[in-house]
């Protein structure tokens, strides 16, 4: 058996930091540190609140400052617009959003690009139930018109140089 004298501790000494240590330092010179004295409080001004009821210097969260962000430079209807555009299936049906896609929003016009010049025809046929669905969801006169273009022909330039010509005659859809 083992006497208890002889058992090891496994105590890990107090390591002062902070305050303490600043105590135990001014106590070997020979100085003491009265505890800190909190300053008389002083009276401030009623904060300011927003609207969302928070104080002026209160942190804002990702989205609130993004939100302030769109709203401040005027980008309200072009963000809305494309979440919408970004929604596109749910807008046209899954049949017509397999074979279209959005390209862009300038000056009230949504581009729809699609796969075959036989779903542009059939999508210029529906525009004008898709401007009204838009303008239901983003507010009247949001969006004004879509233009529906066809597949982009493959390009026969490469190079520099270039003759003028009807080039190949396909119809490319």
């Amino acid at each position: 058996m083992s006497d208890p004298d002889d058992e090891v501790t496994d105590e890990v000494p107090f390591d002062p930091t902070g305050l303490d240590l600043a105590r135990q330092i001014a106590a070997a010179a020979g100085r003491s540190i009265a505890p800190a004295q909190k300053p008389a409080p002083r009276k401030r001004p009623a904060p300011r609140r927003a609207a969302s009821g928070k104080e002026k210097g209160d942190p804002l969260s990702l989205g609130e400052a993004l939100e302030n962000v769109i709203e401040n430079r005027g980008w309200g209807t072009q963000v809305n617009v494309h979440l919408l555009l970004g929604r596109w299936p749910e807008l046209v049906g899954d049949a017509v959003a397999q074979h279209s896609k959005p390209e862009a929003y300038v000056d009230r016009v949504v581009v729809v690009r699609t796969s075959s010049t036989n779903w542009a025809a059939q999508l210029r046929l529906m525009a004008p139930q898709i401007v009204a669905k838009m303008n239901a969801t983003l507010g009247d006169g949001t969006v004004k018109a879509v233009r529906i273009l066809g597949p982009e022909a493959p390009s026969w330039r490469h190079g520099p140089r270039t003759v003028k010509g009807r080039g190949p005659r396909d119809t490319y859809g």
